[in-house]
């Protein structure tokens, strides 16, 4: 049986004959350009090796935090490959050098003694908690998210998915999330991402995609203490769905990046409550960096 080389598997795509799911490479879009400078990139390069989040030498993240104690990050993150779950393969500001990486979650996900929490949070390196220039002046955190098929989130539980904690890591700033908010069950649809201000309160939602990328980005302006989201799906420019509103920016901090699945049935969320067995979880992540939007810089 003849064996078909690299040339003529690539000759057989532009001829348009089908190839085998195993063999088909997700073909790149033309990836949106970055107009603004920017603060921290985390856009994962295309050789980058699972093994490059353990060590500070190799991490656009930091290697210690947020994640369970007996976790490296190469047991906690994935490349995804599964068409299903890819598309086209990239996110909007992504391109053919990048390549989209999954947060997952399981039973061992228990940072420090949050025994109520499950949860994995990359921080960006050199993001300090206090003096951070990502948490000054006017910046933008971009990031687009897509769905895993084998590892759904448990929607009747509430996600903090992306998210801005204060230096005392007694508030965020904003939260990014999904599922069942506590305590507002009622109101607000679980099968949502959510954007909510510092006092919870909801700013902007839209509908879970199962099958697309969905791209955010959020403005904080430190200097006004106000707030901006844009949103759009697949390959579409960025548009802005609110105009900037008040949000309470102070108190300085990180950005996280992941998955902090809260327990149920309980109201020391941190501490107790219901978490099932067997927890396999994840959210696929691309295109995200922080860019200075001063003088009202965005890209699009």
């Amino acid at each position: 049986m003849h064996t078909p080389t690299i040339l003529s598997l690539v000759l057989l795509t532009l001829a348009g004959t089908s190839l085998p799911a195993a063999l088909a490479v997700p073909h790149p879009h033309a990836a949106a350009t970055i107009k603004c400078p920017l603060i921290f990139d985390g856009r994962i390069k295309i050789r980058t090796q699972l093994t490059d989040f353990d060590s500070s030498a190799t991490s656009l993240f930091n290697p210690d935090n947020v994640k369970g104690s007996s976790l490296k990050w190469s047991q906690i993150l994935k490349f995804p490959t599964d068409p299903k779950d890819l598309g086209r393969g990239s996110s909007r500001f992504d391109n053919c050098t990048h390549k989209p990486v999954e947060v997952t979650i399981t039973d061992e996900s228990v940072f420090k003694t949050q025994y109520g929490f499950r949860r994995a949070g990359l921080i960006f390196s050199g993001d300090t908690n206090t003096g951070s220039p990502a948490s000054k002046g006017v910046k933008t955190l971009h990031f687009s998210v897509r769905q895993d098929g084998k590892r759904g989130l448990n929607l009747t539980h509430e996600y903090l998915n992306v998210w801005h904690e204060t230096s005392d890591w007694s508030a965020n700033q904003f939260n990014f999330q999904a599922g069942t908010i506590i305590g507002q069950e009622g109101s607000l649809p679980k099968n949502t991402f959510k954007i909510m201000s510092r006092e919870n309160k909801l700013i902007w939602s839209t509908p879970i995609e199962k099958k697309e990328w969905q791209n955010f980005a959020i403005t904080l302006d430190f200097n006004t203490n106000t707030l901006q989201v844009y949103y759009s799906k697949g390959d579409e420019p960025l548009r802005s769905v609110i105009k900037p509103v008040p949000n309470n920016n102070a108190g300085e901090g990180q950005y996280q990046i992941g998955i902090l699945k809260k327990p149920t049935g309980t109201e020391d969320v941190v501490n107790s409550g219901y978490q099932e067995s067997g927890i396999d979880e994840g959210q696929i992540y691309g295109g995200i960096f922080i860019e200075d939007s001063a003088g009202g810089c965005i890209s699009l």
